[in-house]
């Protein structure tokens, strides 16, 4: 079983730096710059995930100096720490050229490992994941690999180097919460190192769920960038969040098999009917 961690002194540490938020949160897909910029300002997240391939790519697009559509300045003046990751990336050598231009373009040793073996699924390329992360640890990154729930690939994630590791709950953006509850337990059990939850959480609820059941943080981006009010989704899920690792702390009652009454029946005519038949 899952040791329950001291309250004193409570954050997440990952590579040894300490952060006060258990949330990350992605930046695609939301309306606009501004309500990104709010919901960041709102859910105080640890990191702020980004695709390189995708900006670089806008920014290309739109001809501008530099390769900057603007998107780099926001995120500088937030003051998030920014956590790159290597989405859009098919093969090993592909993830890790990109990992290795992001730490130049950030200065940053943070990498969000993304290695996409189905593009139907986008489910982790789980036969190349542990050799491309066992490479960037020795180049002296801070990997955090993307991966399915699968506790062997997980330990061999562990065993190269990463000292943390994110399992998805489900498939990248479809909000159905954790699909296989019994797996991601087991992994949490099992698994020593911090755990956070990437990706298929739709609900502030999801989000609260897997933190009660010792997980040390979440990722999200769909479920906050898509709600009708990202801004206020994001604070849910950052109010979420908070409140599973409370109650993780705290330590939940034992699931009984009967009703126990709430209040005490000794010294009641219901105790003394009972102790005449």
């Amino acid at each position: 079983m899952t040791t329950t961690p001291k309250k004193d002194n409570d954050t997440l540490v990952l590579y040894g730096q300490a952060f006060d938020s258990r949330l990350l949160l992605g930046t695609a897909r939301y309306p606009s710059p501004d309500v990104l910029e709010s919901a960041v300002r709102r859910a105080r997240p640890a990191m702020l995930t980004a695709s390189l391939r995708r900006q670089t790519a806008a920014a290309g697009s739109a001809g501008s100096a530099g390769g900057d559509n603007g998107f780099w300045d926001m995120l500088r003046a937030l003051k998030v720490p920014v956590l790159p990751n290597t989405a859009g990336c098919h093969s090993a050598e592909e993830a890790i050229a990109t990992a290795q231009m992001a730490r130049e373009l950030f200065d940053t040793p943070w990498i969000k490992l993304e290695l996409i073996g189905d593009d139907y699924t986008l489910q982790p390329d789980t036969l190349n994941l542990v050799g491309a992360a066992e490479r960037l640890v020795r180049e002296g990154f801070h990997v955090l690999p993307y991966c399915t729930e699968d506790l062997v690939l997980c330990q061999r994630l562990v065993d190269v180097g990463c000292q943390a590791v994110m399992p998805w709950a489900a498939p990248i953006g479809t909000g159905r919460g954790p699909v296989n509850p019994y797996a991601l337990r087991l992994l949490r059990e099992r698994l020593t190192v911090p755990l956070l939850v990437d990706a298929g959480l739709g609900l502030p609820s999801h989000a609260c769920q897997v933190m009660e059941w010792g997980y040390d943080g979440v990722l999200l981006n769909t479920a906050v960038a898509l709600a009708q009010d990202p801004v206020a989704m994001a604070g849910a899920f950052a109010d979420a969040v908070a409140a599973g690792r409370t109650a993780y702390l705290a330590g939940a009652m034992s699931a009984q098999e009967a009703a126990q009454p709430s209040t005490p029946v000794l010294g009641t005519p219901f105790w003394h009917h009972a102790q005449q038949q």
